[in-house]
């Protein structure tokens, strides 16, 4: 089991953005599982009225996707961790085809990633699977490409990150 405190040395997220709360499996260069406990406290919920319809609290599909990249971050960079991504190398979302959203989630549900390495070519990966809410299939993607690139040359010539 990966823990928060774990998780946070592999990849650069912190709050509000650090959307999985732990690995519960990782097998490095195949597949990975983690758990997020989605909360009425997160910051996507601040305006949402207090009169408002169970609806109102759908967690937001894009966070949700955002959140099962985040076990592929792990899955990546488990082995070789850089939680500083103006040195080293970064990772960069390439693209996501075939994600498809199949319910809401809600406060009090706690969604269950599984990303599998479908395929490396260099430091370019891409991953396939689904997110689960108890039975129920939340997420499904199809492919998501992500890749690792140095630091350095993604500054601009003034020493800034592009």
């Amino acid at each position: 089991m990966i823990t928060v405190d774990q998780i946070k040395r592999v990849l650069p997220h912190r709050y509000p953005m650090l959307l999985v709360d732990r690995v519960t499996e990782l097998v490095p260069g195949e597949r990975a599982s983690g758990l997020k406990a989605v909360t009425c406290n997160e910051p996507w919920y601040e305006a949402v009225p207090d009169d408002a319809p169970e609806e109102a609290y759908h967690y937001p599909w894009t966070v949700l996707l955002e959140s099962w990249c985040h076990v592929a971050g792990v899955l990546v960079a488990w082995e070789e961790p850089n939680p500083d991504v103006l040195e080293g190398m970064a990772m960069l979302l390439g693209g996501v085809t075939d994600a498809e959203y199949h319910r809401p989630v809600l406060p009090g549900d706690v969604v269950e990633h599984h990303v599998r390495l479908a395929r490396q070519v260099g430091e370019t990966y891409m991953f396939e699977g689904e997110s689960l809410v108890g039975d129920a299939t939340v997420l499904s993607v199809g492919r998501l490409v992500m890749t690792m690139r140095p630091a350095a040359e993604l500054k601009s010539p003034a020493g800034e990150v592009t």
